[in-house]
């Protein structure tokens, strides 16, 4: 087998959502036609489409691959047994409830087990086939992946919390660790390694409109996350005709077949659909300098729009490390009731507004709809007590799905020994207001 990529010296192209071109061998781009009647050097032209042929021009998302073997070229695919712990929506195994649910980190598998078998989902909502909704994963890895995975029930962001991921995709190389994401889009097959030799992390399975970077709106032209820091790999293809196993993700399934090559044979794209990884800590962080707490809508990296303005299919949102300056405030996050739904991980460090422990890197938290929430009762005592001198929040990331539609706990998530079944204890304890 060899391998090949654009220019040595580089790796990644800059920019979300630009269109890129770029080539791992020198003229293997078409010039004037996107697909000429012989391409160069024979190869097959492909596009990808990441939204419908007729999208407007400013939402439309698409890419030219030119590649060895046309995609096409496949046997057919039969259902795939592993991954049991691998679900999409609808989810209906078990009742939607109000309570808030907590969990530990996943366990490391007892046996070796690669990122795909590895995945575990905790929930979501809509419906795969409407496209509209989510499905919220974990991952606990120890092995490499000899094979290639695609979803295509939606685009993936992966949000690793410990071991990196070295990812190979139709499109480039990706190399992602904790602190930074990978976007995958919709449809594209990427195989994962683990220079660690173990990872953990978060899935977000996205069925609905595109993730994009949010309107800055008063903000202004700067500000939360730059188009330039999103960083998409150069072409580099393999060209190898060992057997590779292709597993899909359809309509909530698993399906498997086997090519007598490997899939990623793309030697040249250009387009704007591409995978990218963007580096959490490059986030621009917006905050007040006077009183009050901003909504938690002002650290949204990316969203995904619905039909209902204003109001996302899903936000993905970062709690960054951040100078807290508001005089007379209470600066944690305050007690609420959102008619979002809010699905919580935790990369690194400690969250601010659960102190009182139980909430720890590679764990996960739930609060659906206008179900009450907010700091423990450790948290709340120490910031109503604290001096308002301007504070550094370091060392810590923790991130939100942010989501319209309540999430929907899988019966894995359910039942999971890494429930907290006294998570309700976290606000037990407080003392009733005395009126004069």
């Amino acid at each position: 087998m060899s391998t090949r990529k654009a220019d040595p010296a580089a790796d990644y192209l800059p920019g979300f959502g630009n269109h890129h071109a770029t080539e791992a061998v020198p003229g293997a781009l078409p010039i004037g036609r996107n697909s000429p009647q012989r391409a160069p050097f024979g190869l097959y032209p492909e596009q990808l489409s990441g939204t419908a042929f007729t999208a407007p021009r400013a939402e439309n998302r698409r890419s030219w691959l030119y590649r060895l073997r046309p995609t096409a070229q496949h046997p057919a695919f039969t259902r795939y047994e592993g991954a049991p712990h691998l679900k999409s929506a609808p989810f209906d195994a078990v009742p939607p409830s109000p309570n808030r649910l907590r969990w530990d980190p996943l366990p490391w598998p007892d046996q070796l087990t690669d990122w795909v078998d590895g995945l575990v989902t905790y929930g979501g909502n809509g419906h795969v086939g409407e496209q509209n909704g989510v499905g919220i994963h974990c991952y606990a890895a120890t092995a490499d992946m000899e094979r290639a995975f695609f979803s295509a029930d939606g685009e993936l962001l992966i949000v690793p919390q410990e071991g990196a991921l070295a990812i190979t995709t139709e499109m480039g190389r990706i190399d992602v660790a904790p602190l930074q994401i990978a976007l995958i889009p919709r449809g594209l097959r990427f195989r994962i390694a683990l220079p660690d030799g173990r990872a953990r992390g978060y899935v977000l399975e996205n069925y609905g409109a595109l993730f994009r970077l949010p309107d800055l709106g008063p903000i202004g032209a700067n500000g939360l996350a730059n188009p330039r820091d999103f960083e998409t790999p150069v072409a580099a293809f393999e060209d190898s005709n060992a057997p590779c196993e292709v597993v899909q993700k359809f309509q909530g399934g698993l399906w498997t077949t086997r090519l007598d090559h490997s899939p990623f044979d793309v030697v040249a794209w250009h387009g704007n659909l591409a995978p990218c990884r963007y580096d959490l800590t490059r986030f621009n962080a917006i905050n007040t300098v006077s009183f009050d707490h901003p909504d938690p809508s002002i650290f949204t990296v990316l969203t995904s729009p619905s039909d209902t303005p204003g109001t996302a299919n899903c936000d993905f949102v970062i709690f960054p490390p951040r100078w807290m300056v508001a005089e007379d405030t209470f600066r944690p996050p305050w007690f609420h009731r959102n008619v979002m739904s809010e699905f919580m991980g935790l990369i690194t460090g400690a969250y601010d507004a659960k102190e009182g422990g139980g909430f720890v890197p590679g764990g996960a938290s739930l609060h659906n709809q206008m179900n009450g929430h907010g700091p423990d009762r450790a948290t709340f005592e120490k910031a109503s007590s604290a001096e308002l001198k301007p504070v550094k929040i370091d060392g810590t990331m923790a991130f939100m799905f942010e989501t319209r539609l309540v999430v929907r706990p899988t019966e894995w998530a359910s039942r999971s020994p890494t429930v907290q079944l006294d998570y309700d204890d976290v606000w037990s304890g407080f003392q009733k207001a005395k009126l004069p």
